[in-house]
């Protein structure tokens, strides 16, 4: 009984991985901890296959296992309910991302970087694979781009 408990509570304590919302701070992380940006353009509040991205793959444990040792993780959101309004200051500067990163408006988009913000890959929309199989993609990106 003591054993099935451990596991519960274990369970509950797993932290899905920070994500950042200003990309010039995580620039800055990503070169000082030698790690790549992982920057993902998504509508948490209208964007199904957003959301199932965020659901299946980013709160996982295995991306969050890899993403705290290996990555930077950035997330642009454009909303678009009232209740989820950003500042002006956030809504700027993610739409200065989307200029740069995200022209064609695709969602999901997700855009692994080097520390300087070179882009090595891009996933658009839901990865149609395993956890595991997107974690491969993304150890391959980064070590080509070592």
């Amino acid at each position: 009984m003591r054993t099935l408990c451990m596991a519960v509570v274990s369970s509950f304590l797993f932290v899905s991985a920070a994500w950042q919302t200003d990309f010039q701070k995580a620039k800055q992380s990503a070169e000082a901890e030698h790690k790549f940006i992982l920057l993902n353009f998504s509508g948490s509040d209208w964007c199904g296959p957003c959301i199932r991205m965020h659901k299946e793959i980013f709160d996982s444990e295995v991306f969050t296992s890899y993403a705290t040792n290996n990555l930077v993780l950035v997330n642009a959101d454009f909303p678009r309910l009232k209740k989820h309004e950003l500042s002006k200051d956030q809504q700027k500067k993610n739409d200065q991302l989307a200029d740069v990163y995200n022209k064609e408006g695709i969602f999901p988009l997700t855009v692994l970087l080097t520390p300087e913000g070179k882009v090595i890959k891009k996933w658009e929309g839901f990865p149609q694979m395993s956890q595991e199989a997107f974690i491969s993609q993304l150890k391959k990106g980064v070590d080509a781009g070592k």
